[in-house]
């Protein structure tokens, strides 16, 4: 993409910041250059954000439920998927499906807690608990 046809129509979801893409210049030469963002970008993330809400609210009735532990709200709050916080963590993907399990959470070691409160920036007690 040329610097001159850099996006610069806005985007609600930036908050009213710009942000860094690459560019050629005049040269051919890659450069930094400040963009306002775009149109579709802006609902394509709106949509994201949308859908880590509902995960997060149906999460959290699954909780007070009794058919998960808070670790998956606490995943969906913080806007990451299973693979992402499995990465984050470095526990398998089927472990952490595991660990959603009310019965198997409540039986986890501190050294287990820790790596998901770290991985979530959190205490141990507020990974225990909902907000």
């Amino acid at each position: 993409m040329d610097m001159k046809n850099v996006p610069q129509e806005g985007n609600k979801t930036l908050g009213g910041h710009t942000k860094t893409v690459y560019a050629k210049d005049a040269g051919g030469h890659i450069v930094a250059v400040a963009s306002k963002g775009w149109e579709v970008e802006e609902i394509v993330t709106s949509q994201a954000v949308e859908e880590m809400q509902t995960l997060t609210e149906a999460a959290r009735r699954h909780v007070l439920d009794g058919s998960t532990a808070p670790l998956e709200y606490w995943m969906y709050a913080r806007r990451m998927d299973l693979l992402l916080l499995a990465q984050t963590t470095g526990i398998w993907r089927w472990r952490i499906r595991r660990h959603f399990r009310p019965a198997i959470f409540a039986r986890l070691s501190p050294r287990v807690l820790a790596r998901y409160a770290d991985a979530l920036g959190l205490t141990i007690q507020q990974l225990q608990h909902l907000p």
